[in-house]
């Protein structure tokens, strides 16, 4: 009889566990989707202020060219008649009450007492009290932002 060859066993050895870095194409991919959804974010953000801000300058330099409250009572009229047709088009054509009534559309009143007569009769006053057009200048100002679309 022979001899039993003796057949010689190695231990199993596993492949080395992956390492950290560099992640897997994946991750890759994930990071780049995360960073441009985070610069379009800034990117509107920054885009939505300035033109905010333009929209502002636009009201504010429409009220500094008034020379008399009156002219500043027609420059807001006029500002929140071209704004409010971007709601509907056929606003810029209401009068009186009807004008009135689609400014305080949908919101708390704001135009409902003297301000608002103020906003439809004051251009075409000759004296206008500066105290009337101070509290019609944020309420105007707010409704035109809000029309904008600066809001």
């Amino acid at each position: 009889m022979s001899m039993p060859v003796a057949i010689v066993l190695r231990d199993i050895h596993e492949p080395a566990a992956p390492s950290w870095w560099p992640p897997a194409p994946g991750w890759w991919l994930l990071v780049a989707v995360v960073l441009a959804i985070v610069a379009a974010v800034l990117w509107w953000r920054r885009r939505r202020r300035r033109r905010r801000a333009r929209i502002q300058a636009l009201f504010d330099d429409a009220l500094a060219t008034a020379t008399s409250p009156a002219a500043e009572v027609a420059a807001m009229s006029e500002l929140l008649r071209r704004a409010a047709r971007r709601r509907d088009p056929g606003a810029d054509r209401l009068q009186g009450v009807a004008w009135r009534a689609f400014l305080d559309q949908g919101e708390t009143p704001l135009f409902a007492d003297e301000v608002g007569e103020l906003l439809i009769e004051g251009g075409y006053r000759r004296e206008v009290d500066a105290g009337q057009v101070a509290k019609l200048r944020p309420l105007a100002r707010a409704r035109f932002l809000q029309w904008m679309g600066a809001r």
